[in-house]
């Protein structure tokens, strides 16, 4: 199977109090808008993250997303008011920084290690 684009969910509570969150570890307003209900994020060029109000699924999602320079974006992120919740090193693979949003789903930013040669 050839998957061409790849959306990525977090179900949210209440998407207006979840938002705000998502804009700031990003740093953008989110790219599209679906509905009151719903927004959009492209992260990569063949990546979407979306947010969506869900109360029956909030705060179980997982995500990853890998920059180039980790300590630059949390630098960034940082400074529009969002520190990671956690930051690791995983020996052999890279390092992590983790991300909780008001209704407890996590987001993290990876900076994945060059394998050695």
């Amino acid at each position: 199977m050839e998957v061409d684009v790849l959306f990525a969910g977090v179900a949210v509570c209440d998407l207006a109090a979840a938002a705000p969150f998502y804009e700031r570890l990003l740093g953008r307003p989110p790219d599209v808008v679906v509905h009151e209900g719903e927004v959009m994020w492209q992260v990569a060029a063949a990546g979407w993250l979306y947010v969506v109000t869900d109360p029956a699924r909030a705060g179980r999602a997982l995500v990853s997303l890998a920059v180039g320079d980790l300590d630059a974006a949390v630098a960034g992120a940082s400074a529009r008011g969002v520190d990671p919740s956690a930051t690791e090193t995983v020996a052999g693979a890279g390092r992590k920084a983790s991300y909780t949003d008001p209704d407890g789903n996590r987001v993290a930013l990876i900076e994945v290690e060059e394998p050695a040669h």
